[in-house]
């Protein structure tokens, strides 16, 4: 590493310090535990995770788990970019260390497209239509509340239609690679009972 590099790299890390120590700062004046909004992002991030609790078909735990996941990585994936880039920006925040909303990327999101996905798998539903349907409304109707109170903030080119696209992204992808795991594990357990079932040798028959 050159000297140059070093010191360019240094730069921004200091600048990345100084940055986080900002924003700790701006929490604890504005966004911490005597206002209404931290304990809005509390209960989005709690309640959700209860309803999943009780509401989620627990035979079908790992898939819906595995699905869920997917769905917060990208949506992660997504908001972290945004924020990082200054497209958009989270007012008040649950957790000041970080630049995203946890309770939309870590709970209320996730569990609502993951109760979508099984209420489609259990009433054999167009899951990409359904999943569109609450895209619409995380999109145009949720966002646009969340900046009526200012709990969400576009700072750039970015608006509402972005979003959705980056909502179609996600449920896609979510869609395609857990059903590639499905697949995966599906043929597995296909090739495991054929090979049971060769391999099994007949008893002796009795007179």
């Amino acid at each position: 590493m050159s000297d140059a590099q070093k010191q360019a790299l240094n730069k921004l890390i200091k600048e990345q310090q100084e940055g986080a120590a900002q924003w700790l700062k701006y929490w604890q004046e504005f966004s911490a535990f005597d206002t209404w909004q931290f304990w809005f992002h509390v209960v989005m991030f709690v309640s959700p995770l209860i309803i999943l609790y009780f509401a989620m078909d627990w035979k079908r735990a790992l898939q819906l788990g595995f699905y869920g996941f997917n769905v917060h990585v990208w949506f992660t994936y997504f908001d972290d970019f945004g924020t990082t880039q200054g497209l958009w920006t989270y007012p008040y925040k649950m957790i000041p260390f970080i630049a995203h909303s946890v309770g939309l990327d870590a709970s209320l999101v996730p569990v609502l497209f993951m109760l979508v996905y099984q209420w489609t798998i259990k009433n054999n539903k167009n899951y990409y239509l359904y999943t569109l349907l609450l895209s619409l409304f995380l999109s145009f109707i949720l966002k646009p509340i969340f900046v009526m109170h200012n709990l969400f903030k576009f700072n750039a080119w970015v608006n509402y239609f972005h979003l959705f696209l980056s909502y179609i992204v996600i449920i896609v992808l979510s869609k395609v690679i857990t059903d590639i795991f499905l697949r995966f594990q599906k043929n597995a357990e296909e090739k495991s009972t054929k090979v049971g079932t060769g391999t099994r040798k007949k008893g002796p028959v009795l007179k």
